[in-house]
């Protein structure tokens, strides 16, 4: 018998809605980001992007557990000297409350030029409207 070996031509994709309303952080990323990656098909290949689109509506009402709405920081450098910038999980909901699961879900993708063609297949809205209806997405309850 043979591996099947997936590539870019034989793959399938669907488009998947995740309402993230009163959703953990975390284990919500976690679970975008197996879909992103393809883990969840019998025909995942490593080095190829057998992945399906992911849609998360209600962005803004995601939850963190204890205290890391005011502990949990997001830090940005821009090399220069004195040029660390801190904002904590509340200020950055305020701010754009979509980064925050782009960044949880980026982080649990691969670190090269597949995990950013990955990312470029998740799409975030803070609120309930999105405007992919033409793709025909699946409701999916994580």
């Amino acid at each position: 018998m043979k591996t099947y070996m997936a590539n870019s031509n034989t793959v399938e994709r669907k488009w998947y809605v995740v309402d993230a309303k009163g959703k953990t952080l975390g284990r919500l990323s976690s679970e975008i980001a197996k879909i992103l990656r393809g883990k969840h098909k019998p025909t995942y290949t490593p080095h190829v992007d057998t992945g399906d689109f992911v849609i998360v509506i209600n962005a803004e009402q995601i939850t963190v557990s204890g205290n890391k709405s005011e502990q949990k920081l997001y830090r940005s450098h821009s090399n220069y000297p004195g040029g660390l910038k801190e904002i904590t999980f509340d200020q950055l909901m305020d701010k754009k409350p979509t980064e925050a699961i782009m960044l949880a879900v980026k982080g649990m993708l691969p670190k090269n030029s597949l995990g950013r063609q990955m990312l470029k297949k998740l799409k975030i809205y803070a609120g309930s409207a999105h405007n992919h209806e033409a793709q025909q997405p699946e409701l999916l309850e994580l």
